[in-house]
């Protein structure tokens, strides 16, 4: 498991951003991602200030088993 936080008093973009999250990889492969964030709306605008936030992120990602094919 990546987990990640990030805190900011302010936080401002120049242009929107673009953001994407995929997973490419072998049949078998478990993966999720979630994210709590604080201080943020869903989509963020160019050229607003946003104040006091925080962004929790985490990465989960289980490998088969080699022998049986299970992911634990």
């Amino acid at each position: 498991m990546f987990s990640a936080h990030v805190a900011g008093k302010t936080l401002w973009w120049h242009e929107d951003p673009e953001t994407e999250v995929s997973f490419h990889g072998s049949d078998g492969f478990r993966s999720r991602s979630s994210s709590e964030r604080v201080g943020l709306p869903d989509r963020v605008q160019s050229r607003h200030t946003y104040r006091d936030i925080t962004v929790d992120y985490w990465l989960d990602c289980a490998l088969p088993d080699h022998e049986t094919g299970r992911t634990e």
